[in-house]
């Protein structure tokens, strides 16, 4: 009977030394790990706060972040990973608010707190809005000092 269930030294070599394991699973391509401030995709860490979401199949992980990256790991038997980075990007969110722009479409404004309790806000448009508009731009920076002020963020 185990006592304990040690983490393998394996994942605690692929994490930074500041960050603490939640959970882990074994893919082909290595270790998926979730720690307190980021995700781990085998040589690669993504904080929370980078992660807008993760999507899951019969095969693996899917990952997009905020930059609209794609990241896949194989993960055929995901533990309880899944359920990890679903809570972890969602408590890096505070305030996400959706606002119409124009005829053509809204922006959702997102604000994230890091790791290091910073907020950041982002802007992610309707599909088919060019978000280097500098009109579009505009309409967003009013909407998103309109939210600061109605959430006091």
């Amino acid at each position: 009977m185990k006592l304990f269930n040690r983490t393998p030294a394996g994942v605690r070599a692929a994490v930074a030394p500041t960050d603490r394991v939640l959970t882990y699973a074994e893919g082909p391509e290595g270790y998926v790990v979730a720690t307190d401030k980021a995700l781990y995709l085998g040589e690669t860490r993504l904080p929370w706060f980078r992660i807008d979401r993760g999507v899951w199949d019969e095969e693996g992980l899917t990952v997009v972040t905020t930059e609209g990256r794609t990241l896949r790991a194989p993960l055929p038997e995901p533990g309880r990973v899944p359920e990890a980075v679903r809570e972890r990007v969602m408590a890096s969110i505070v305030v996400s608010q959706y606002a119409p722009l124009d005829a053509r479409g809204g922006v959702r404004l997102v604000a994230r707190r890091t790791d290091d309790d910073q907020m950041i806000w982002e802007f992610v448009f309707d599909a088919g809005m060019d978000p280097q508009d500098p009109g579009l731009r505009a309409l967003a920076e009013q909407a998103l000092e309109e939210t600061r002020r109605s959430f006091g963020v």
